[in-house]
């Protein structure tokens, strides 16, 4: 495993082409130009895991930010209407209906 971290940092690196400054006019020049080569596995490898690494950071987070909003907004509503704010969790007063007008019964 040494071996392959030795070899990796003793590989040179081979320098990008120069970029021509001029190009013609009708020819828009990408932002991000594609690399001259592909890259060998092991830096590929690299950056697939950093990638991996990022990507769940920012998923975690995002989670956690969505959590913490939603307790933040109920606990909101909570301290604004006094009680429970989502009247899904609180018991169902008899309707007008039920009051002796239901023919089932």
């Amino acid at each position: 495993m040494a071996e392959q971290e030795d070899q990796r940092q003793r590989r040179p690196v081979p320098a990008a082409p120069p970029v021509k400054e001029a190009l013609p006019a009708g020819k828009p020049r990408p932002p991000n130009p594609p690399d001259p080569f592909n890259p060998d596995p092991a830096t590929l490898r690299d950056q697939w895991r950093y990638a991996i690494r990022q990507y769940s950071r920012w998923y975690s987070q995002a989670w956690g930010t969505a959590i913490l909003a939603g307790v933040s907004f109920f606990a909101l509503g909570w301290f604004i209407k006094g009680s429970n704010p989502l009247p899904s969790l609180q018991p169902h007063p008899p309707d007008e209906a039920d009051q002796g007008n239901n023919p089932r019964t």
